[in-house]
């Protein structure tokens, strides 16, 4: 079996796209996120839809040749390490400075272009959203960077993260400490099947700059 070959897909594919797992000593499955624990690995595509699947198949016998468990809530679990792997980094990047919070300060650092990453709390309210995304509409129209929101926390877990409370709205800036976040951020995210709202949001910046082009 190919190393990075997914067991459910059957497809090759970058390690970043993939997510290891390896048997434990008690014969459990277990997610090796860090691609370091010992043993012989397999690899799935790193969305839960494929990880609920090679659970639901019983794919992880198959592709380790023997009889192996299966956590009931794989695909939470998994889940849960994202969470905590990127909520870690971020509280990292925090105290490395290479983090603001404030809608006011937000929306400032992205039309600055000194932020690489936008989070939003699974709270936050319309207006502000709509605010910050328009900020950041403008930004890639003056030739900007095209900078990415998430909204993956709820407002407990980005404060306590942040060492603060009511974190609603936050940048993450660029440097190396935003950079190791932001690989984090984009795992989770394409672990939950993406967010379709960033991405139409995005299109649309696109689809009227080639507009304006056609009229030019």
């Amino acid at each position: 079996m190919n190393d990075r070959t997914c067991i459910v897909t059957r497809k090759t594919a970058e390690t970043d796209e993939l997510i290891r797992f390896v048997v434990g000593p008690d014969s459990a499955v277990v997610p090796d996120l860090k691609r370091n624990l010992p043993g012989r690995g397999c690899w799935v595509s790193a969305d839960r839809l494929h990880v609920d699947k090679a659970a639901a198949k019983n794919l992880f016998s198959r592709a380790f040749k023997t009889k192996v468990d299966v956590p009931a809530e794989l695909g939470a679990l998994v889940d849960g390490l994202l969470v905590r792997s990127a909520l870690g980094m971020l509280g990292l990047a925090r105290k490395a400075g290479a983090v603001i919070f404030g809608a006011t300060k937000v929306e400032a650092a992205v039309r600055s272009g000194e932020a690489l990453l936008v989070l939003h709390a699974e709270e936050a309210a319309e207006d502000g959203v709509r605010k910050i995304s328009q900020a950041r509409r403008a930004t890639v129209h003056l030739g900007g960077p095209a900078i990415r929101a998430y909204k993956l926390f709820p407002e407990a877990e980005l404060g306590l993260a942040l060492g603060g409370t009511n974190v609603i709205h936050a940048a993450v800036l660029a440097s190396d400490a935003g950079t190791a976040v932001q690989k984090r951020m984009v795992a989770l995210d394409r672990y939950r099947g993406g967010s379709p709202d960033d991405l139409a949001m995005l299109a649309a910046v696109a689809g009227e700059d080639d507009a304006a082009e056609d009229w030019e």
